[in-house]
């Protein structure tokens, strides 16, 4: 029993000292105790294990326990697919080029979920030569050589991490996501439930976000 209870102790003054505080916003802030998200899980990569050793998946810990649920609740609602994380920033935010955001630990961006052309959930992927995904362009209805965007699987994806962040006491401030491309996004099984809950962009951003999708999170900062 007193295995077990220092056990417990230990985690718990785990969780303490890894707890994440955010400043500023997600354009002009930091953050302390940032929180590296996995290398991968039973149903996600990250984007690039050279990015990762480069610091670039950190984020703050409210956020990186969204992330990691909504994969978790995946595995169930969604067994047949996989996923990708890309860039969240730097362990103490800050400037993050080439982004103009993803400063304080609550911008995390997903590659789009993807189907070959059997019609199998694959990773997209991701190398230097396309810097790491993000050269990727799709076209108007979200083809890319012999890769289609899984809106589904994209949709069930902003679903969980809604729910996610929920039961976090926290929610999704906004979806950056090509609006030309959001359609087909909303006429997904989860499209009246996204109208109703999630806050798209609807202006093109400076990137076109095709290959992508950024999502900031609410949670406070100081």
């Amino acid at each position: 029993m007193k295995i077990f209870l220092s056990f417990l102790f230990l985690l718990s003054f785990f969780a303490s000292a890894t707890e994440s505080i955010c400043y500023g916003t997600t354009a002009n802030g930091h953050l302390d105790n940032g929180v590296q998200l996995p290398s991968n899980g039973a149903n996600f990569v990250g984007y690039s294990n050279i990015a990762r050793l480069a610091g670039r998946t950190y984020e703050h810990s409210t956020v990186y326990q969204i992330v990691v649920d909504a994969y978790t609740a995946l595995e169930v609602s969604r067994p047949e697919k996989v996923f990708q994380y890309a860039e969240t920033g730097f362990e103490n935010g800050g400037e993050f080029k080439p982004h103009k955001t993803h400063r304080n630990g609550l911008s995390v961006d997903f590659m789009v979920p993807v189907v070959d052309e059997g019609d199998k959930s694959v990773h997209l992927p991701t190398n230097p030569w396309n810097k790491f995904g993000y050269n990727i362009e799709f076209d108007g209805s979200g083809k890319f050589e012999s890769y289609r965007i899984d809106y589904e699987a994209m949709a069930a994806h902003i679903f969980e991490l809604d729910k996610a962040a929920e039961i976090s006491g926290v929610k999704i401030w906004r979806v950056i996501f090509d609006p030309k491309l959001q359609p087909y996004l909303l006429k997904t099984k989860y499209g009246e439930y996204l109208k109703a809950h999630i806050r798209f962009s609807t202006k093109p951003s400076w990137v076109r976000h095709d290959e992508h999708y950024h999502i900031d999170f609410d949670v406070p900062c100081k």
